[in-house]
């Protein structure tokens, strides 16, 4: 492999084994993967909660299909099926980006009470990178544990091996650079339009 795809692959793909935790975070998105993903590690005792987060899409302005009205009501439906109780599943269902995902996620969090030293969070693998800045930002005293899964076959491994799989990749790298300027306080030059 290419030198700069090799960088591109470490800052995208962040992946670690999965360890004990606090909490399961699930960012929202219809892919069921990432769902079933926090479904076996809470049914392996890696975590005794798990909070999905997700309104719909902001771009879209609304949740695919008709049987579910927000990602969240999808995700703890899928949790469910896969045998997680419903009384472990907190609820956020506001968030239409992966940074208010973040945000509504450390909100629930604090008015629950809970003390998240350590968590999981369970994401596309391509948009790892993108995940862990915003939850990191947002609990800055908590261990985030990366353990993503694969959706729409786009894995560290081929990434590169196909037009439609690098473009999702690049645009996930440029959405990178443009999205995490949210987090610059407003006095920083590069940080405001």
């Amino acid at each position: 492999m290419k030198p700069f795809y090799d960088a591109i692959t470490e800052f995208i793909f962040l992946e670690d084994a999965p360890q004990k935790a606090d909490i399961l975070f699930i960012p929202g998105s219809n892919a069921s993967e990432t769902v079933i993903k926090a479904a076996q590690l809470y049914s392996e005792g890696y975590a005794p909660l798990i909070l999905p987060s997700g309104r719909y899409s902001k771009v879209s302005g609304r949740f695919p299909g008709q049987q579910f009205s927000t990602e969240w009501e999808y995700m703890r439906s899928i949790l469910v099926e896969h045998g997680v109780p419903e009384e472990a599943v907190l609820l956020e269902d506001q968030a239409t980006y992966t940074w208010e995902n973040a945000i509504f996620s450390r909100k629930v969090t604090l008015e629950a009470g809970l003390d998240i030293r350590t968590a999981i969070i369970c994401c596309q693998a391509f948009h790892a990178r993108r995940a862990f800045t915003y939850y990191q930002q947002q609990f800055p005293q908590t261990r985030l544990l990366m353990v993503p899964a694969v959706t729409k076959g786009i894995s560290r491994e081929n990434w590169f091996l196909d037009k439609e799989k690098t473009a999702v990749v690049l645009g996930e790298l440029a959405r990178c650079g443009d999205q995490f300027r949210c987090m610059l306080p407003p006095d920083d030059p590069i940080g405001w339009p």
